[in-house]
């Protein structure tokens, strides 16, 4: 339970409910200095479309991990329009709850397998979130789910590399979205993009540590939304476990992924920079499905990468036999394992190569 003494809960919703019933713009102001928050939602439609959330203090969740773990969702934007929120420290922490689960002990898992993240912005359209700290989320740090035209900008997000699925930016279902100008540092990917991500634009973004930049997990359902026009530009990924990566579960769906664009990224001791797996579980080779992915990849680019892998193999494309990789374009691609020519696999994937590219990939 949070302390009563501290719980500041009511007072953010009465606040929220007197900005949300004026028609006028209004600005919700956080002073500086310690919140402490149960789970709250912001909830809309509201009459205003200008409403200001201006941040300078930290907001700090239960210390007790099942109080979000039940709700499912610790700070929840809902049905908002025109929403700004400037600033401030979002500490969910998590600590405990990793604990917990490092432990193989009973832990809260949530409503949802992306819940109990920081802050979640849900069926909701112009949104920006600017100069937001995140930090030590119990589960995922930001989500934009089933929302239209979201800009993160000069975001940072914090978390020890050891803490278990700690994504730092998931979008899932959602169109417009721009992540720009952040530092993401975390104990999964950096940024996810799920089923239904679309017209997504990301750039100069730092990543590491986190497991890099990934699309997917994808295809768990048989009917599932594709995921398509993702732009990746101006990226630093540094001591991270992908680069950029596509993942896919082995089983029938009629899921996609099409005209994706990795340009200018720069990779610094990463353990697999460039990755196409579509046999993903992550079960360590348990209770994994064996059938062929139906989740149909093409249309991706990869220009002017370039970066050193920690691996040997710097280059995986493990595509669906009966689905193969199609349209995949490398262009001035230079990626190298302890100063020497970095090694590639490639299984039913077919493209071109241009420009000095390095490994240079033998399409199957």
């Amino acid at each position: 339970m949070a302390e009563p003494k501290t719980d500041s809960t009511r007072a953010f919703s009465e606040a929220w409910k007197r900005a949300c019933s004026d028609p006028r713009p209004s600005v919700v102001y956080v002073p500086y200095g310690k919140f402490h928050l149960r789970d709250i939602a912001f909830e809309g439609p509201c009459k205003s479309n200008a409403i200001v959330v201006r941040i300078d203090g930290t907001l700090v969740a239960p210390s007790d991990y099942s109080v979000i773990g039940n709700a499912g969702n610790w700070i929840r934007f809902h049905k908002v329009d025109g929403v700004r929120i400037s600033g401030g420290i979002l500490d969910g922490q998590g600590t405990r709850l990793w604990s917990c689960k490092l432990a193989g002990k009973d832990c809260p898992v949530g409503t949802t397998w992306f819940c109990m993240q920081n802050l979640h912005i849900a069926n909701s359209k112009n949104v920006v979130i600017d100069r937001l700290s995140s930090v030590n989320s119990q589960k995922f740090q930001i989500a934009i789910t089933d929302s239209q035209n979201v800009k993160l900008q000069r975001v940072t997000v914090t978390a020890p590399g050891s803490s278990p699925n700690t994504d730092g930016i998931h979008v899932e279902r959602s169109s417009l979205v721009w992540i720009l100008n952040s530092t993401i540092s975390t104990g999964d990917d950096c940024i996810s993009m799920g089923p239904g991500a679309r017209n997504v634009w990301i750039e100069r973004v730092a990543c590491g540590p986190g497991h890099g930049i990934s699309i997917g997990s994808l295809g768990w359902k048989f009917q599932e939304p594709g995921v398509e026009n993702i732009t990746v530009k101006r990226v630093h990924l540094s001591d991270t476990t992908n680069g950029l990566r596509i993942k896919t579960w082995a089983r029938p769906s009629l899921g996609f992924v099409s005209n994706v664009l990795f340009h200018h990224v720069v990779m610094d001791g990463v353990k697999n920079p460039i990755l196409i797996d579509q046999h993903y579980c992550p079960g360590h080779g348990q209770n994994c499905p064996s059938k062929a992915s139906g989740v149909r990849v093409s249309g991706i680019r990869y220009k002017s990468i370039r970066g050193t892998s920690s691996t040997q193999v710097a280059v995986r494309f493990d595509c669906s036999k009966s689905n193969p990789c199609t349209g995949i374009t490398m262009h001035d691609v230079a990626l190298t394992y302890l100063g020497k020519e970095a090694a590639v696999t490639c299984v039913n994937a077919r493209g071109t190569s241009s420009g000095f590219v390095t490994p240079l990939v033998r399409w199957s």
